[in-house]
């Protein structure tokens, strides 16, 4: 019987402390406005936990953007991908990478947004609503390496992360669909 119980001890503070070590996704954020039909969530090599995409790469009726001739009906054009995640949520490099300038990215990526580059593989990307950036301009970064963390700064519907994939040294006319690169990878239910 005292074995038992103290099983059940064991069990029930393993369980508390899954619930705590894990917060990500605990609670949603009250600002969050998905911009897509799919609700699946993901995860990645690139942050904790599993999450859902707010704004898809493409034409969106999410109000933010201008029309573009590319989408129909006076959509807009999103050039990345916003994933809904809560604020503080650790980010890490899912290939290598070295940090460039983020001189050229205008406020819509938030107060501090991060500029990476694999030159070999022939991308940037813009990582937009970041908080809490550990590393800096020139600093190479290793896979697997935590860099950054969740924000909400510059975004108007909540904490998320932006991420936008452009050909080394693009603007927005570069940019590509960044899933790939994510690895973003469905969790089955």
């Amino acid at each position: 019987m005292r074995l038992g119980r103290l099983l059940l001890a064991c069990l029930l503070g393993l369980g508390l402390l899954a619930g705590l070590a894990s917060p990500v996704d605990a609670r949603p954020d009250p600002r969050w406005v998905f911009y897509t039909k799919d609700k699946t969530r993901y995860t990645s090599p690139w942050f904790d936990g599993s999450h859902r995409i707010m704004v898809p790469f493409g034409c969106t009726s999410a109000p933010y953007y201008s029309p573009d001739p590319r989408c129909s009906d006076d959509r807009g054009f999103h050039h990345g991908i916003d994933v809904a995640m809560q604020c503080g949520t650790p980010l890490y490099s899912g290939r290598r990478f070295r940090v460039v300038s983020n001189d050229s990215l205008g406020p819509a990526y938030g107060d501090n947004p991060v500029l990476i580059r694999n030159r070999h593989l022939g991308w940037d990307v813009v990582i937009g609503h970041t908080a809490k950036v550990y590393v800096s301009v020139g600093d190479r970064v290793r896979k697997g390496t935590m860099f950054a963390r969740a924000n909400d700064q510059g975004a108007p519907d909540g904490c998320h992360l932006h991420f936008e994939q452009r050909s080394v040294g693009g603007g927005l006319s570069t940019a590509v669909f960044p899933r790939k690169l994510l690895g973003l990878t469905p969790v089955k239910r």
